[in-house]
């Protein structure tokens, strides 16, 4: 018999209340809790906390506070990451994010969907679908990603944007709902010196 477990990481309908899950986010809250009471210079504790979260955490990865998730294990970020304060994401299905992402503030990446039927989501089913971006994407502030969707290489995400479906690489995108505005060209070069990012330093003002 499939648990509920199972069933959220294989995105059939699932009792979210149910006790070995409802365990599983509070071991994570514990972890978000601690992360979030760390002073911004204790940078070695707070990269250990979110390694421990995490499934996997690239190189130079900087998460602000407060920072806030359901499970951890759901999330892979790549090289370089940054999300800035009051970053959200509900992590019930995998949420896979790659090299070089900015996140700005107030950004909620959201994987579940609580059932229509007013009777079943108060029992508790939901479903939840993974959520991918990019390598080069930069997420403006307060942008807001439904279940399902993926981002493409090097987009950029205006702010404020609620993006509830798929956005193609090179793009700039914007809106409620978002939607693509134009692609990226050379034009939008503006001629700045590029230097090698020191992984040895983490990224930690935005």
């Amino acid at each position: 018999m499939k648990t509920e477990k199972h069933k959220m990481l294989n995105q059939e309908y699932y009792i979210c209340w149910d006790e070995e899950l409802t365990a599983e986010r509070e071991k994570a809250k514990d972890l978000v809790y601690d992360f979030n009471s760390r002073k911004p210079s204790e940078r070695m504790e707070r990269n250990q906390i979110i390694q421990k979260l995490f499934h996997s955490v690239g190189e130079n990865a900087w998460v602000e506070s407060p920072f806030n998730c359901d499970y951890g294990y759901n999330i892979t970020v790549g090289d370089n990451f940054y999300a800035n304060t009051n970053c959200t994401i509900l992590d019930c299905a995998k949420v896979t994010i790659g090299d070089n992402v900015l996140i700005g503030p107030n950004v909620s990446l959201y994987t579940p969907n609580h059932a229509m039927d007013a009777a079943e989501r108060k029992a508790g089913y939901e479903r939840s679908l993974p959520i991918t971006i990019g390598d080069n994407v930069w997420l403006g502030g307060s942008v807001t990603i439904v279940p399902g969707v993926t981002i493409g290489d090097n987009t950029i995400i205006g702010a404020g944007s609620v993006v509830t479906k798929d956005i193609p690489a090179d793009v700039i995108a914007a809106g409620v709902p978002c939607k693509v505005i134009r692609p990226i060209t050379e034009k939008d070069t503006v001629g700045l010196e590029i230097h090698a990012v020191d992984n040895d330093k983490n990224l930690t003002a935005k």
